[in-house]
């Protein structure tokens, strides 16, 4: 369905369309223009949504130059679609959404931002500090907050050693029970199971199993998910979003990165 600024969290927890693909870019490692290029070939391959953020290493001017860029991109190429007389429909808006570290990663060209408390977290700076930091810009900017509950698995890499984060290990479905039921009693409208950015294995399937049975939010799983198998395992045990970043970044021709990431996509 065609989406709105104001439809963003709506289709964003949709649970009724199966699990679904979204791209994170981090401006911090790529030009606005790359990611650009890389964005249209994930949505040419079926990505569903755009995360832009993710590391510590970025200031505002950088996000926003890049959430423009996508922007930019992604709306040229509806306009060229609604130019053909033999479309029956106008092509769907893809959401750029901000996945932010903190309240310095920010950017009012956006449609959305995950508004995170990283839940399992020893630090007060990331589960609230950052938030209030960062409320009176969303506020100001008219940005979509969608409320989600973060919650960094082993290995959990530079995530979850920023974010002072007491990793859920891959047996420990117990906790990640609690931390499901605490993130739905608390209004949150979205639960990200994190392994880490590039992390050698993602998140024990048995983890997300254990989130789905003890909530009704959609569920996003990222980190480690690199191939087909690794999807289709995540999807299977329950997950709404698979998130992919770091292997969209091993690959600067854009039709060799959309085959990689279609062949991924397949797996869902």
């Amino acid at each position: 369905m065609p989406i709105t600024e104001t439809a963003t969290t709506e289709y964003v927890c949709a649970r009724t369309q199966g699990t679904r693909h979204a791209i994170l870019i981090d401006p911090a490692d790529q030009t606005p223009d790359t990611a650009a290029k890389r964005c249209l070939a994930a949505v040419a391959a079926g990505s569903s949504m755009v995360l832009v953020g993710g590391s510590s290493d970025t200031d505002m001017e950088n996000v926003h130059d890049t959430v423009v860029a996508i922007q930019e991109a992604l709306e040229l190429v509806r306009w060229a679609a609604t130019q053909d007389a033999g479309a029956e429909e106008e092509p769907p808006k893809i959401p750029v959404v901000l996945f932010p570290q903190g309240a310095a990663a920010l950017s009012p060209a956006a449609d959305a931002i995950t508004f995170m408390m990283l839940m399992n977290s020893m630090d007060q700076r990331f589960l609230i500090g950052e938030q209030v930091k960062g409320a009176p810009f969303v506020k100001k900017a008219g940005i979509e907050p969608v409320p989600m509950g973060y919650l960094i698995c082993e290995p959990g890499g530079k995530a979850g050693q920023v974010g002072s984060a007491e990793l859920i290990g891959p047996t420990e479905t117990e906790r990640v029970e609690a931390y499901a039921m605490t993130a739905q009693f608390l209004g949150f409208r979205l639960f990200y199971l994190e392994a880490g950015s590039g992390a050698d294995n993602p998140v024990n399937p048995d983890l997300i199993r254990a989130a789905r049975d003890s909530c009704d939010l959609p569920i996003i799983v990222g980190g480690g998910i690199r191939d087909s198998r690794a999807a289709r395992a995540a999807s299977e045990a329950g997950a709404d979003w698979i998130i992919t970043g770091n292997i969209t970044e091993e690959y600067d021709d854009a039709s060799e990165l959309q085959a990689v990431l279609s062949d991924l996509i397949s797996g869902i």
